[in-house]
């Protein structure tokens, strides 16, 4: 099966942040290992181009890129350079109302020593399992079922005061941070918390048992806890957990936190409070300004608030009309 450039793109990006080790993610996506290696070596020494299986026709002269567009991409790179040539292609069609390709973005940025060593490697292993994880996601589909929360800890210190822990809520279908809590333990009581602070801030605390959210989470000691249970039952909220050793159940919420230790481990934190400021400051982030290529490069905030199809309708609208100008500045300017 041939795959285009893009999607040869989307399945190593998938590798590179699964959880799970390279041989078992590519069973389950069915690639073979050579065949995906052979894609990685190409993308690491020239990137989106060398994916295509034929080299491009080289763009014709009325789609080029004006010169002045050049310069502002470059100094939307250089003013975020967090962000990757695809979140500066999709950055830029939405804030300057000027469409500009991933591709396009890359080669702009590569010619200008832009482009940085990937943040993740792919080690070569031959170590094979077994039985990979067959559950998936479930999605929601307009409001035939409930919204379905992932929730989980994970751990940050703070100098001399020892280690916090972090309790997040996120909403599955759009990877949203419904609400999070930093906390001196594991207990059930902090799951609560912030499930209590997740329903006020979704305005699901006041639905009817049918709209409360299920959740999902793994079986730590706190989510098999009697009290979080009877809680539950209490709020008319449905309760699975994942199956043991198959974290790719809970995949979104471990790339969230993959995502916050990446930025705050960055720096050291001396008082709860500035580790808090830290999370928020990145909640908000995430939340508004990442745009997430599983989500069609919206922010979780956009598909959490439904505005999501409406941004990509203008972005569309603004594609088309991009390129017609460019026609139109090509022809004007042969005449």
């Amino acid at each position: 099966m041939r795959y285009p450039a893009s999607e040869k793109l989307e399945i190593i990006r998938l590798v590179e942040q699964s959880t799970l080790p390279v041989q078992r993610t590519l069973n389950q996506l069915g690639i073979p290992k050579s065949t995906f290696y052979a894609w990685y070596d190409r993308y690491q020494s020239g990137g989106l181009d060398a994916l295509e299986d034929h080299r491009p026709k080289p763009l014709r002269v009325w789609n080029r890129i004006p010169d002045d567009v050049r310069e502002k991409i470059l100094e939307l790179a250089l003013d975020e350079p967090d962000l990757s040539p695809r979140e500066v292609a999709v950055a830029f069609t939405d804030r300057k109302r000027s469409f500009v390709s991933e591709s396009s973005v890359y080669r702009i940025l590569k010619a200008h020593g832009l482009i940085t060593s990937p943040a993740f490697i792919v080690l070569k292993a031959a170590d094979k399992f077994q039985n990979p994880t067959t559950a998936i996601n479930q999605r929601r589909v307009g409001d035939a079922l409930p919204a379905r929360w992932q929730t989980d800890f994970t751990y940050l210190k703070v100098v001399r005061w020892g280690w916090f822990f972090l309790s997040t809520v996120l909403d599955d279908f759009s990877r949203y941070i419904v609400a999070w809590k930093l906390c001196t333990g594991m207990a059930a009581t902090d799951v609560i918390d912030t499930l209590e602070l997740a329903l006020q801030a979704s305005g699901l605390d006041q639905a009817s048992p049918l709209q409360r959210p299920r959740l999902l989470s793994d079986n730590g000691p706190s989510y098999i806890a009697g009290e979080l249970s009877d809680w539950l039952d209490g709020q008319a909220m449905r309760h699975t957990r994942g199956k043991p050793y198959h974290p790719m159940t809970q995949g979104k919420i471990q790339r969230w936190h993959l995502s916050l230790k990446s930025r705050l481990l960055l720096e050291n934190y001396y008082m709860p409070g500035d580790l808090e400021r830290a999370i928020a400051d990145f909640v908000g982030h995430y939340n508004h300004r990442r745009y997430h290529e599983s989500l069609d490069n919206l922010t979780p905030a956009d598909v959490y608030f439904g505005r999501g199809q409406n941004i990509l309708e203008m972005r569309k609208e603004i594609k088309r009309r991009t390129i017609e100008q460019r026609r139109r500045n090509h022809f004007k300017a042969a005449a």
